[in-house]
């Protein structure tokens, strides 16, 4: 049988379960006002609409054979000078390989 104070144990321990159950389930029960506090929604964009095609297309460019090409600005060289390089520039394109910078090793 239970001791003497047994049957205030045991409701005790009853009444904790039934409280932590409760407490769970409102846990995962969002509040109403929040509820409908959160709801948001998107305005969607007007449909892409294609342009028309045009009536009368214009020919392509004349080719010239051996005519260069203008650059503007000019291009900048891919290695910085030496000055800008003691200041801290770092190089645009990474080292050559080593089979480009020195022999090949001989084989065994």
């Amino acid at each position: 049988m239970l001791p003497k104070n047994g049957k205030a144990d045991l409701l005790l321990a009853a009444t904790s379960i039934a409280s932590l159950a409760i407490l769970a389930v409102l846990a995962y029960v969002p509040p109403i006002e929040t509820a409908a506090a959160d709801l948001h929604f998107a305005q969607a964009s007007p449909p892409v609409q294609a342009s028309p095609p045009d009536a009368t297309p214009s020919p392509p460019a004349e080719a010239k054979p051996g005519g260069t090409r203008p650059t503007t600005p000019a291009p900048e060289p891919a290695t910085p000078t030496a000055e800008a390089q003691k200041e801290g520039a770092k190089s645009a394109l990474p080292p050559a390989p080593a089979e480009k910078m020195a022999p090949p090793m001989p084989p065994k």
